[in-house]
């Protein structure tokens, strides 16, 4: 991917709203491509959105004023605001302490990545801003993440339907990345605050700043350093650098197991969810993972038939790994064939964890995400 640097990135936003159709030929995220689904191909309808002015946002957010931020990161703010037009927005800010080449990477990446996408389960771009700063426009999703419907003990408890609703619409946004989008997106960093909910509790994919492009006639990327979140990370990712569609169906297993259990990925003692999940899942003791706030208020049919994706989902093996297709067969089957996915004798795994924190060398980072550097070589031609 060739990123654009600062000026000729101002050069091409000097317009206040511009088009797709008028960007420059060389800005390769805008490049009409179709996209195919189940066989079919479907024109790519091009993403709308707009360049805001400094003065929009600022006035949209009350000047950023502390009581508007409604999420923090690594790398960057989020601020609740609203335009002159009565719309909702939320405004992601880039902060000042990663350097300005890290920034401005991750903005392309991000804002590249979405002016492909076009999915109800997927964050909608509304446009960006370079003046005084870095920033993405979104539609605001008044639930906040998953992250926060779970854990946070000022809200009531998510009932199972909330829960199913959230899996099912993740995994037809995950799909789509992989399999519909126009170019085959690898999301990295799948995870539930990674998840958005809106007001009629349909998820929303959100942070794309990690995502990469994954060219058809690719098999993988080999990326280095790995950046990513403890306890979502594949390894086969963590080891070697590998990314494909994999990697994100590994996350999105863990992200399952959040939904199910109520759990984080990683808990106080540094254990893995998925590491605490697998033996139990293997056993096919399922309500043993069930969040306990529940008090049995679940659909055991549904209970099921996501355990077993998840399960299929966090095998060590990418290669015995399921696609996001066939985990959105396996969640909607009636009867569940076991047999079609049991792996030979041979390639039955351990349940221990895949690596310890006592494996990372850290490069800065907030407390859940991270870049992490090989101690061996790893292939960076992922560009």
């Amino acid at each position: 991917m060739r990123y654009i640097r600062t000026g000729s990135f101002k050069r091409l936003f000097s317009m206040k709203r511009q088009s797709l159709e008028d960007l420059p030929k060389e800005c390769i995220f805008m490049k009409q491509e179709e996209a195919y689904n189940n066989g079919e191909t479907e024109s790519f309808k091009k993403p709308t959105w707009k360049c805001f002015s400094f003065e929009e946002i600022y006035v949209a957010t009350n000047g950023f004023c502390s009581e508007n931020m409604v999420g923090k990161g690594g790398y960057a703010e989020v601020y609740k605001g609203v335009l002159e037009d009565g719309q909702t927005i939320a405004v992601k800010r880039l902060t000042q302490i990663s350097c300005d080449e890290r920034k401005e990477k991750e903005f392309l990446t991000e804002i590249g990545t979405l002016g492909h996408v076009n999915h109800p389960n997927v964050s909608s771009l509304l446009g960006c801003c370079i003046d005084n700063g870095l920033y993405l426009i979104f539609q605001f999703s008044s639930k906040g993440s998953v992250a926060s419907l779970l854990h946070d003990e000022n809200l009531s408890i998510m009932d199972w339907n909330t829960r199913y609703k959230i899996a099912i619409g993740t995994a037809r946004g995950l799909h789509y990345l992989h399999k519909v989008c126009p170019r085959r997106i690898i999301h990295r960093d799948i995870k539930a605050s990674n998840v958005l909910v809106t007001k009629d509790f349909e998820p929303q994919i959100s942070d794309f700043g990690l995502a990469k492009w994954l060219p058809s006639q690719w098999t993988h990327h080999s990326i280095a350093p790995i950046e990513g979140t403890f306890g979502h990370l594949a390894p086969e990712y963590f080891m070697h650098g590998v990314v494909d569609e994999k990697t994100d169906v590994f996350a999105f297993g863990v992200f399952l197991l959040e939904i199910l259990s109520g759990k984080k990925s990683v808990d106080g003692s540094h254990q893995s969810l998925h590491g605490w999940a697998k033996p139990i899942l293997n056993q096919g003791e399922v309500e043993k993972i069930v969040d306990p706030r529940l008090e049995g208020a679940y659909d055991f049919s549904q209970l099921s038939r996501l355990a077993f994706a998840a399960s299929l989902c966090i095998r060590a093996s990418s290669t015995w790994r399921p696609t996001m297709s066939e985990v959105l067969e396996v969640m909607f089957e009636e009867e569940i064939d076991k047999n079609r996915w049991k792996m030979p004798d041979e390639k039955l795994e351990e349940h221990d964890e895949f690596w310890g924190f006592e494996d990372l060398e850290f490069e800065s980072c907030d407390s859940s995400t991270f870049s992490v550097f090989l101690q061996d070589s790893v292939s960076t031609n992922s560009n």
